[in-house]
């Protein structure tokens, strides 16, 4: 689930949600059962980039030796990516609720503290009024908490919830598992000074409803949150974010799994703490 799935946001959080409802073909497993076909245009593709693989192998393996001025290593470097790893360790503690802390006063820290409130910001205990006011402290910048606080409130109220299949404590239907899970993608700084950042962090993710009723199967999402970052309290807070859609790729053709393979997948694999 992303952010502008359920509601717009605009410098935290404001306005009213509308969420996005697929409703399940009549007759059949809602998370389906069947695989398209590859189209023959796609299987040429694929063998033209093995021969086009082979070639440049082939070429690679019969290069010699060049000692020349221009075989110099620092000269052919390519560049580095731009979420490359660093080698350094950014992400020191986790908070009590499991939330990454301890990024270090850098561009790659600022990055990494982007890509792991982002994962906060979209996950589903966010949606639980219990837990959801000790997250925001621990992800926002201590004067955008009591504020916050009440925007999330108004946002993701008992309506909402019902919306998206969910009670008064944010908790799924019995036999059922809500799903809402970000991957960070990329991130990219655009703005940056030593206490103040603004990064962007290109997303992919899963959310929805497991069980062959649910009106609101588990889907993927792409979007970009972006996040203005301050340096408090000896650690990267967000001071305020918003979000758009995409970029998104052509979506492959992966046979869709069955709601219960979806709701296992869930329970057995674990996040990630992603760092710069």
């Amino acid at each position: 689930m992303s952010l502008g799935d359920e509601h717009e946001a605009s410098g935290g959080y404001g306005g009213t949600g509308q969420t996005r409802t697929r409703l399940p073909d009549t007759g059949a497993d809602t998370y389906g059962s069947t695989r398209r076909g590859r189209s023959s245009s796609r299987s040429l593709v694929t063998v033209v980039g093995v021969v086009v693989l082979l070639i440049a192998a082939i070429a690679f393996a019969n290069r010699g030796d060049d000692n020349s001025e221009n075989s110099d290593s620092s000269t052919n470097k390519p560049d580095t990516a731009a979420t490359a790893p660093s080698g350094k360790r950014p992400v020191q503690t986790k908070s009590g609720g499991g939330i990454p802390s301890g990024f270090a006063q850098d561009q790659e820290g600022a990055e990494s503290a982007a890509a792991n409130y982002a994962v906060v910001l979209v996950s589903g205990d966010i949606l639980k009024p219990a837990r959801r006011p000790e997250m925001l402290r621990q992800v926002f910048d201590a004067g955008r908490v009591p504020e916050l606080e009440r925007n999330f409130d108004q946002v993701y109220d008992k309506a909402f919830l019902d919306k998206v299949g969910l009670d008064q404590n944010g908790d799924a239907p019995k036999g059922s598992t809500y799903v809402s899970r970000t991957m960070p993608v990329g991130t990219k700084a655009t703005e940056y000074s030593g206490n103040a950042a603004t990064v962007e962090v290109w997303c992919t993710g899963v959310y929805g409803m497991t069980g062959d009723s649910s009106e609101n199967p588990v889907t993927s999402d792409w979007f970009t949150m972006t996040l203005q970052l301050r340096w408090t309290d000896g650690d990267w807070k967000v001071d305020s974010f918003s979000q758009k859609e995409g970029p998104a790729p052509v979506n492959g053709d992966n046979k869709v799994s069955t709601s219960d393979d979806i709701t296992k997948a869930v329970q057995e694999f674990g996040g990630f703490t992603y760092a710069r």
